[in-house]
């Protein structure tokens, strides 16, 4: 699968939108890729989520122990990936601003793969690393659906990415005038 694939299924849901959005990263930008209305279907879910899947069987060597999900944006591309990889899903949450692996155990060397949805800036990439390293894990890379940065961001591991597409992303002093003059929007989940 490819990117204008990816876009595709993206568009047929609805979930490319317009306008002024405030990003989980803080950035804002003209575009928002609201996978909440992919996800809602299961059918689209699946073609992607497979295609990633595949997409990690290529390119991480060796033997995949789990797949990691950052809550609350990578669950269900987590689980899905999960479920085609034939690996256990687990994820990490916050707990007082940090994450945590609140409701699993797994064993010092655990070879794990983080899978998210959407990567701007890899925060939560970056988060979860820590998180993993901080018991044990060892993390052999990490995988979206869709690389916002294409390929600029740096998370700390290999990113495996379906699709990279570049989106304008502004701090909230820098925007352009058009951009500024439209009210902005905060549906990310980062606050949740």
């Amino acid at each position: 699968m490819n990117t204008d694939e990816v876009l595709a299924i993206f568009r047929e849901a609805g979930a490319v939108l317009e306008g002024h959005f405030i990003l989980t990263s803080g950035l804002r930008s003209p575009v928002f890729l609201q996978k909440a209305r992919v996800f809602m279907h299961a059918d689209k879910t699946e073609r992607l989520c497979r295609a990633l899947a595949d997409r990690i069987r290529e390119e991480v060597p060796g033997r995949i122990d789990y797949v990691v999900g950052p809550a609350i944006g990578g669950l269900i591309p987590a689980y899905e990936t999960s479920r085609h990889l034939g690996v256990p899903a687990i994820w990490v949450e916050r707990e007082q601003g940090v994450f945590r692996l609140r409701r699993f155990e797994i064993e010092k060397g655990a070879r794990v793969v983080i899978v998210e949805d959407i990567v701007t800036t890899g925060l939560s990439i970056r988060e979860t690393i820590e998180c993993l390293r901080g018991i044990g894990a060892e993390v052999l890379a990490a995988a979206c659906i869709i690389d916002r940065s294409a390929g600029k961001t740096d998370v700390g591991v290999p990113l495996v990415a379906l699709a990279e597409y570049e989106v304008p992303a502004y701090p909230a002093d820098k925007l352009p005038p058009e951009l500024a003059a439209l009210p902005a929007v905060k549906p990310g989940s980062r606050n949740m």
